[in-house]
Order: C-alpha cells, then sequence, then structure tokens
C-alpha cells in the first residue's frame, strides 16, 4: 500500500496542504481497494463517514430520477477527491458513483479529515472552494438542462471530454463512454443521442473508431455548443 506523503495524486487535490507529519498519520488509518469498471463505489443511500481520494481510474457521479432514469452529473477521476460532503452532513448520499473503468481508490475516514479541517485553514479553504466549485457545476447543469436543446449539450459535453481527459493514439476522446452513458450526461433518452452523433458524424464533425468518438471539426460543434 502506497504511503500519502510519497503519492504524487494528492498534489492534484487539497491533500497538498497537508504537512507531512498529517500524511503520515493519515496513511496509516486509510484503506486502499480495487474497484471494477461497473462496480459501484458508493450508492444512495449509503454513509459515507469519510472521502475517497482516487489514485487511478474514472468514475461517474450520478443521481437516480423517480422515473429510474440516471442523470450523471460528474465524471471523477484521478486526483479528485470524492464524499467531501460527508464532512460537514450526516445525511446519507444522494448520489451513485459507479466506476467506468478498473479503479484504485484510498478511503480516509472523516474523524481523520476533520482534524485537518480544524486546525489546518489553507486545506479547509480549499476543501470549501471545490465544494463551492462543485455547486456551481451542479447550477450551470439545472440552467443548461432548462434552456439548451439536446443538441447543443451533446456538442458542448463531447468539447468538454476532449478538454478534461485528452486524445488517445487514435485522435479520439480519451475516455470510452458508452451511448447510454452520453445520454445520461446530456438528459435525453439513449435512441436520442444516438441519432444526433449520427447526425454529427454524417455532417463531419465527428468520427468514430469503434466505440471511441474522435472530434473532427471542433469549430463547428462549438458553434452548436453557442446556439449558432
Amino acid at each position: 500500500m502506497s504511503k500519502c506523503e510519497q503519492c504524487i495524486v494528492r498534489q492534484f487535490n487539497s491533500l497538498k496542504h497537508l504537512s507531512k507529519d498529517d500524511l503520515v498519520r493519515m496513511s496509516n488509518c486509510k484503506t486502499s481497494k480495487i474497484i471494477k469498471k461497473g462496480e459501484p463505489i458508493f450508492e444512495e443511500g449509503d454513509y459515507l463517514n469519510g472521502v475517497y481520494c482516487i489514485k487511478d481510474g474514472v468514475c461517474k457521479v450520478s443521481k437516480m430520477s423517480e422515473n429510474g432514469k440516471n442523470q450523471i452529473v460528474n465524471l471523477i477521476t484521478r486526483g479528485d477527491l470524492l464524499g467531501e460532503r460527508s464532512l460537514i452532513s450526516e445525511e446519507v448520499s444522494n448520489l451513485n458513483a459507479i466506476a467506468l473503468e478498473d479503479m484504485e481508490v484510498c478511503f480516509i475516514p472523516k474523524e481523520e479529515i476533520i482534524r485537518d479541517l480544524e486546525k489546518n485553514p489553507n486545506f479547509t479553504m480549499d476543501v470549501l472552494k471545490n465544494m463551492a466549485i462543485s455547486l456551481k457545476n451542479s447550477d450551470n447543469l439545472v440552467v443548461d438542462m432548462a434552456q439548451k436543446s439536446v443538441k447543443q449539450r451533446l456538442a458542448e459535453t463531447l468539447i468538454k471530454l476532449q478538454t478534461k481527459f485528452g486524445v488517445n493514439d487514435l485522435g479520439a476522446i480519451d475516455l470510452q463512454l458508452s451511448r447510454e452513458d452520453i445520454a445520461n450526461i446530456i438528459g435525453t433518452a439513449t435512441e436520442s443521442c444516438i441519432r444526433l452523433l449520427s447526425e454529427f458524424k454524417k455532417s463531419k464533425f465527428i468520427d468514430f473508431q469503434g466505440k471511441n468518438i474522435i472530434i473532427t471539426n471542433k469549430n463547428e460543434l462549438e458553434k452548436i455548443a453557442n446556439g449558432f
């Protein structure tokens, strides 16, 4: 099991503000586990009682609606922290976190994080800043769902995915999502998502390499995303 003070992943999140002694203490109480593709890290109704640090892999964070449809609200990747809300709330999780690929995660108990929140203002402010960003993104998601067309949301999502995950050796977005997952990000039926992707391909805005998506005309996608 790797030690927190030697783990490069912490440089990507709030843990970078902790001292070496704090990281050594945290390393002694954390637990590490492998999450296989398709398995949950946690589910709606679970008490988290701590924070997950993503050492490797990607997961989708989603909310199940009353009609049984999943809305993906975020994609969490290497270096991210997951579950910060459990630090200030005694409520059960209202979200699901499911691995999109094999993952390695570390779980840090709530009492250890609280100790650092109480004595380290830089760490506290960074955690709060990240929670504020998460709330802002949720606000933007609500507005986008209400004001943007499905076509706009798809174009914008493809651009954001390429920006966040980069491209692989094929020039495709370096994250393989099912058509259902893409539909659950943009808030539409899978059939509608497939139809729009085919339309984008026919217009030569994107191309397919198996299940991979290659953006071939980013400028046109940006125009669509902006409502032109």
